[in-house]
């Protein structure tokens, strides 16, 4: 898995965002900033990432990944 195809793939899912990904392997950190985010909580936010990638987790392709989904105004602060 290249951090190219997961960038790709997060940013199709979340238009208009900001995404960044780092890892080797099958194990990554992802960092999405979104207004997509906006009202919901930490939970809620991390499910949607994960659906955008779920099929690569349960084909074994994606083992683990460190999410971090936070709002525009978030990461201002």
């Amino acid at each position: 898995m290249q951090t190219d195809h997961i960038e790709q793939r997060l940013a199709e899912h979340f238009p208009e965002s900001e995404v960044a990904v780092s890892g080797d392997g099958s194990h990554f950190d992802v960092r999405v900033v979104s207004a997509a985010f906006s009202g919901l909580r930490a939970v809620k936010r991390q499910q949607l990432v994960y659906a955008a990638v779920n099929d690569w987790i349960r084909d074994g392709s994606l083992h683990a990944i460190n999410i971090k989904a936070i709002t525009p105004e978030e990461a201002q602060a």
